[in-house]
């Protein structure tokens, strides 16, 4: 496997049903993996890669990042559709590697690493059961480059601080009305949080991933 990751893994010997963590601009594959124990009761194996590119934090301390950021302007397309296929290739080999219940696949990712959650659900719409973008949009470039795919009804929550200073409230209200027309089945919540991940949004969290990836029936054919 060519990125990075940590793993939660959870009792028993699986398929398990899998959360995919993309995070966020600076951190790394440890950031999001906290959240594992807090998330329906630990049933979900939870896979956190790290993104491919070096971000410099200050001396001697590194984060990283998906794709290089250009303060107003849109990612390179060349070092997004790296990161992209980086990611794909990630996922085919956890597959492989992992107890992954490929019918309960479900994506997360927080403010960076939601634009490529976004994507990837775009690509793959039937890889994935459900999706959580966090402190995060939906560049509009990502909607072009998709033509005429949609998400077919796939659900998505979309979490935002009302205080965010990096992330407007206003770009994850927009994402949410894009979504729309995408045909998902978007739930939207804000909170009175900043960039960040609290306490009544992880419960959150954590209701939406039961709802849509532990209750439902799935019937073999």
């Amino acid at each position: 496997m060519h990125l990075t990751h940590a793993v939660y893994e959870p009792a028993g010997d699986g398929p398990h049903p899998t959360l995919v963590t993309l995070h966020g601009w600076g951190a790394s594959a440890l950031d999001l993996l906290g959240l594992a124990p807090h998330l329906a009761q630990s049933r979900f194996l939870v896979l956190c890669p790290q993104g491919p590119v070096d971000v410099p934090i200050a001396p001697g301390v590194h984060g990283f990042g998906w794709f290089p950021l250009t303060m107003g302007a849109p990612p390179d397309p060349r070092a997004f559709a790296a990161a992209e296929e980086k990611l794909v290739a990630f996922l085919d080999a956890a597959a492989r590697r992992y107890p992954v219940d490929t019918r309960r696949l479900a994506l997360l990712g927080f403010s960076q690493g939601g634009v490529m959650a976004y994507s990837l659900a775009l690509r793959q719409r039937g890889r994935f059961a459900a999706m959580a973008a966090l402190s995060t949009w939906l560049p509009p470039q990502l909607m072009e480059a998709a033509g005429l795919a949609d998400l077919d009804g796939l659900s998505v929550l979309v979490q935002h601080g009302t205080r965010d200073d990096l992330i407007s409230v206003e770009r994850g209200r927009e994402s949410v009305e894009a979504l729309r027309r995408l045909r998902a089945n978007a739930v939207y919540r804000e909170y009175e949080m900043g960039h960040e991940i609290s306490a009544a949004s992880l419960a959150d969290l954590s209701r939406f991933l039961e709802e849509k990836v532990l209750s439902p029936i799935v019937t073999l054919t």
